[in-house]
């Protein structure tokens, strides 16, 4: 309900925000629900089965798998936070979140997302170690260290995440509580703020930025390593098999990156909520239900674990 500003009593604040979602009558909405589910369900059934097969495969633990199945865990966790409550908004009357309710969908979406950026560049670094460096290896990537890499990772999702969040809660939403989105984020909040939002424009551009970018060169230079350690090889069945391996996570950073760089990392992205839906669908649905069939489809690896685990079934 609306409170006054003794200030301003044509001031008004809101206590809560309604997400508009997609535009269209019922046959769309009903379309876009089953869609938006069996994304949903894929993603889910995918990232589950591949934490477990990687859990249950001996042959499995190893430190790429280990942040193959971190990654997978911040995949479901990150549609989980998004899907349930676009899927009950579909056809519901009022599409009502609260203020603590938007807050912690967007603390939670945004810890989750920057969390999964830096464990693709943590994955990128893995690989560059076991091809450029396979005698370190087994030193430099100890368990300890794994754990220490993905604690990181989560560090630096918790601190963007708390710092767009406090910012972004912090600013008077008086214009307006219609969210124009299917969840709570930066960009169409800062439109229905009537404060100024420059620092938060500022930081969002700046931070964001500064994370895919400094990722990416990350990413850049250990594959460029890669490439020049797979051309001097002679086994072309190594190259292959490398090949199979870096391709499956270059497809993943491309993907993922490539959404993030349109919506977050260029200032035209506050301008276009339409394109923004869209975009977002693709890194908050999508991507996450792609990763674990691009990781299992052209990884022999994880293939002949889930051959094995099938006959151990079978057995029983």
């Amino acid at each position: 309900m609306p409170s006054h500003s003794s200030e301003n009593l044509s001031m008004v604040y809101f206590e809560d925000f309604v997400l508009e979602g997609f535009e269209g009558g019922l046959e769309t909405q009903a379309l876009l629900f089953a869609v938006f589910l069996a994304l949903y369900m894929v993603t889910l059934l995918g990232n589950f089965l591949l934490i477990i097969i990687i859990t249950l495969d001996a042959r499995l633990h190893s430190p790429m798998y280990f942040f193959l199945k971190n990654l997978s865990f911040v995949d479901l966790c990150y549609s989980s936070f998004i899907a349930p409550n676009a899927l009950a908004n579909f056809f519901s009357s009022s599409k009502v979140i609260t203020f603590a309710g938007c807050a912690t969908q967007l603390l939670f979406f945004s810890l989750l997302g920057t969390t999964e950026c830096f464990l693709l560049g943590v994955m990128a670094y893995d690989r560059f170690m076991a091809i450029c460096n396979p005698l370190r290896y087994p030193i430099t990537m100890c368990q300890s260290a794994c754990t220490r890499l993905v604690l990181g990772a989560y560090c630096g999702g918790c601190f963007n995440s708390i710092v767009q969040t406090s910012f972004t809660f912090h600013l008077p939403f008086c214009s307006s509580n219609r969210i124009n989105h299917f969840f709570c984020d930066v960009p169409p909040l800062l439109k229905l703020s009537c404060g100024n939002t420059a620092i938060n424009e500022l930081l969002m551009f700046g931070i964001c930025g500064l994370i895919i970018v400094g990722v990416t060169i990350v990413i850049l230079i250990s594959y460029g390593y890669i490439t020049v350690t797979i051309l001097r090889m002679r086994s072309g069945t190594g190259r292959r098999k490398i090949f199979s391996t870096c391709g499956s996570h270059m497809t993943t950073v491309t993907l993922f990156f490539g959404t993030l760089f349109v919506m977050y990392a260029q200032p035209g992205a506050i301008e276009s909520m339409e394109q923004g839906k869209v975009v977002s669908v693709f890194y908050t649905l999508v991507i996450p239900m792609l990763n674990p069939l691009i990781y299992s489809l052209r990884n022999k690896d994880v293939k002949e674990a889930v051959r094995r685990l099938g006959q151990k079934h079978m057995a029983l």
